[in-house]
This record gives C-alpha cells, structure tokens and sequence, in this order.
C-alpha cells in the first residue's frame, strides 16, 4: 500500500532547460499522450485567433504573453527541466526540492504527482518545458480543462495511490479536476490551510498561505507522513494542527496559520 501527495503547478516557471525534448519512457502516465496532443493542437489554434483571444486564455499580457505565445511556438522541441526544478512559484521554492534529503527526495519521486491544464497529470521527475497553461482556463472544442481531466486522470491517482491515502493540497481551481467519488475506499484527505480574521471567523489562508503549504509538502516527505494521523501530527513553523475529521469521502486535516510574531524594536 503506497500514498501520493498532491501538488499544484505554478505559473512561474524556470526558463530554459538541459534535458531533451519531452517524450519517451521518462514520461509517466504514457496513457494521456493522445489527450495532451488533444490540449496543445486546442490551444495552438485558439491563440491563432489573435493576441486578444491568447492573452484571454492564457491569462497573460504585454511581455508576459509575447513570453508564453513563444513558448507555446517552441513547445514541442523546447529543452525540458524535471517537473519539480521546472516550477518556481511559492509553494515550490518552500518545499525547495533541492535541498532536501536523500530519502524524501526518493519520497518526492514516488509520490509527488501535479495535476496540470496541458499535460493532465505529471509525476514531479517528468521532464517538461516551459509553458503557460490554468487549469481554470476554457479552452474552444475542449471545454474547462479541469472537467476535460477529471475523467482521465483521477483512475492514474487513485492506481497511483494504491490503496494508500491521496493527500491533497491543491488550490480549488486544481482540486476540481479529481473526482472524489471515484477514488477508491474514500482514501482521500483533504488538507485545509486557515487563518483566523479579526472577527475570530476562519478563511482560507490565501496567498501567505502557499509558503506554508510548501513548507508542510516538505515536513510531509522528510517525515515520510502518509496517513491523516500522521499529517496531523507534523511541527510545521508558522502552522497550528486543528486534528483530523472524517468526511464522507475520506477525511481533512485542518491547520491554522499563526500569527506572525511582531518585529522587535
């Protein structure tokens, strides 16, 4: 019985690359090859339409989109980085895979999967290039990406999983491309980051949030946690554990950010 932890992609990305084009026995989930060529030609022909209707779905402009529009240009010979060196947003630069230790980076290897608006799902290993992609986006003759994956990839995380639990922390926009109903043995915790506002009423944690969920990614591979129990029971600066529920389909872990301690002085 195995687990997998799911992480969000990130819309900052490190340019460039050493590794060959993408393709081959390096990539996981070989299966979704026909659906992503599906994605790329949706998407080549929608930003032909002009830079108005790109900019539009790939959420991007003035030089920021000149970047992506040669990007996509380049997509299919582009030089490629690990998933994991390849995203640079704040979640990843918290868990900062580099520098983590031998046994959790074999951990990140076997159980770090991204679910993603171009390539459904990668493992964090698999080589990609750059590119610019939501999976919030709605792309023309396919339709709101997360509802073309959910389909697709949710059977690959669920055999991925093994019977273990799918820790996820995802943003919304990512969690709605798995479909919880179809996971086996309700083996699914959700983790929810909150804050208390000034009215002691909890919300998401928002931005400031990502920091600590990459750190708690981290504190989940260096401890090798793979159950609710254990998630819960990890030390995370910056983080409060709330305990475990159950929920109809599965369960969630609750953690509070605390508030920042004042400057001194």
């Amino acid at each position: 019985m195995s687990s997998v932890i799911l992480l969000p992609p990130s819309e900052g990305k490190a340019p460039d690359g050493d590794g060959p084009p993408r393709g081959g026995p390096s990539q996981a989930f070989g299966d979704l090859e026909a659906d992503r060529a599906a994605v790329r030609d949706a998407v080549r022909t929608a930003i032909a339409a002009g830079e108005a209707r790109a900019g539009r779905l790939l959420g991007a402009r003035g030089p920021y989109l000149a970047r992506a529009l040669a990007e996509w240009e380049e997509l299919d010979d582009a030089p490629t980085l690990p998933a994991f060196a390849r995203y640079r947003g704040v979640v990843w630069s918290a868990l900062d895979p580099s520098s983590l230790g031998r046994p959790a980076r074999r951990r990140m290897a076997a159980r770090v999967l991204v679910p993603s608006g171009l390539w459904g799902l990668v493992a964090a290993t698999d080589p990609i290039p750059a590119y610019r992609l939501k999976m919030g986006a709605s792309v023309p003759s396919i339709g709101p990406l997360a509802t073309f994956w959910r389909p697709r990839i949710t059977p690959l995380i669920d055999r991925r999983a093994d019977g273990g639990w799918i820790i996820d922390l995802l943003p919304q926009e990512h969690a709605a491309a798995l479909d919880a109903a179809a996971i086996r043995e309700s083996r699914l915790l959700r983790v929810e980051l909150v804050e208390e506002g000034d009215d002691r009423t909890r919300r998401a944690a928002g931005h400031a949030g990502k920091h600590l969920k990459g750190l708690l990614a981290r504190a989940i591979l260096e401890a090798g946690a793979s159950t609710p129990r254990a998630v819960a029971a990890l030390e995370v600066p910056g983080l409060r554990s709330e305990g475990v529920t159950r929920a109809p389909r599965g369960a969630t872990a609750v953690f509070t950010r605390l508030p920042e301690p004042p400057e001194a002085g």
